[in-house]
């Protein structure tokens, strides 16, 4: 049985409105949710992008039965990982016990904005390594004092700590990132169906552990209408994650997808009313062996009726082909 998530993308819809459309999602039968965490969306036309912690705590409260999850933070340049530590362990706190701690190596788009530069791409990774050992070290209890490569960690520790310590996932686009993945993560996150990820996550520890994928849908009944805001909001996504890492800012974004098509768009997300299109969508996550998928309904404006629809008739279609 595949998990059904729904999305909650601070790109595109502002923070009330992003605790008011997770109610709904938790209403209308979603298996799971997660929280994109940017500085700045992917492109100007998306329009919004709040601090994520915010919004999922108002959530936390909100809710009392969807899963919540960051997906993904970068515990390595805006923060530093013994705050992301303090941050997920009050978020588990608040949401009872709900709440998993998605981490990625970042996007230049979002890490750029302190200053620090944007380090290459094996530098990112070592980075993340000793990020996720920091946070572990933390919600274990106690103080912790490290003076590691990358960050320094003096006599820290976690006042408020829940009894079970939030799951780990880290997401994942290649053999290097599967490899810390598979070692040091609870679960696997990845924006492709690609079963080599999934292999290679297996290889190195990965095996038996829940695996998290994300697809982005845009439904309307109006066809027409769903394929034009995707192409307006969401044309960047094909480019591939060694790209869209590292663009530093929208503009940029609009650069490199300016010869982008929404026939091109049409033909990777689904887009319309069809509940076919959207289980045949999900098949690839299904059979590569993803156990989870987060859907992203495209267009902040249009969650209420995307909402609707998957309560009557998408999310029954698509437990009716991946029981």
């Amino acid at each position: 049985m595949v998990r059904i998530g729904y999305t909650m993308m601070t790109e595109q819809a502002g923070p009330r409105e992003l605790v008011g459309h997770v109610v709904r999602a938790e209403e209308a039968g979603f298996d799971f949710s997660v929280t994109s965490d940017h500085y700045f969306p992917w492109l100007r036309s998306q329009g919004h992008s709040p601090y994520a912690w915010s919004v999922l705590g108002a959530a936390a409260q909100a809710t009392s039965r969807i899963p919540l999850m960051t997906y993904v933070t970068c515990p390595t340049v805006r923060y530093h990982p013994a705050i992301v530590a303090q941050k997920a362990a009050t978020m588990q706190l608040l949401s009872e016990g709900r709440f998993r701690l998605g981490l990625g190596s970042g996007e230049n788009l979002n890490e750029h904005v302190v200053g620090g530069g944007w380090p290459p791409v094996n530098v990112r990774h070592q980075m993340l390594e000793e990020a996720v050992e920091i946070i572990r070290a933390l919600f274990e209890g106690g103080h912790v004092t490290r003076h590691g490569t990358h960050f320094d960690v003096d006599s820290a520790r976690l006042w408020d700590l829940p009894d079970r310590a939030p799951e780990i996932g880290i997401a994942v686009s290649g053999e290097q990132s599967c490899a810390l993945a598979g070692r040091l993560a609870d679960l696997v996150i990845a924006t492709e169906p690609k079963p080599g990820l999934l292999e290679a996550f297996d290889r190195h520890g990965g095996a038996g552990k829940p695996r998290v994928g994300q697809l982005p849908v845009s439904y309307d009944p109006d066809r027409d209408a769903a394929v034009q805001r995707a192409h307006a909001q969401f044309r960047w996504f094909g480019s591939g994650w060694k790209v869209n890492s590292e663009l530093p800012h929208p503009d940029s974004f609009e650069a490199a997808t300016q010869f982008v098509t929404p026939d091109d768009v049409a033909a990777s997300i689904p887009c319309g009313d069809d509940p076919d299109a959207f289980v045949e969508a999900v098949r690839p996550y299904a059979e590569a062996g993803f156990t989870e998928v987060a859907l992203v309904q495209i267009g902040g404006d249009a969650q209420p009726a995307y909402l609707d629809w998957s309560e009557k008739t998408l999310l029954p279609a698509l437990r009716e082909a991946f029981a």
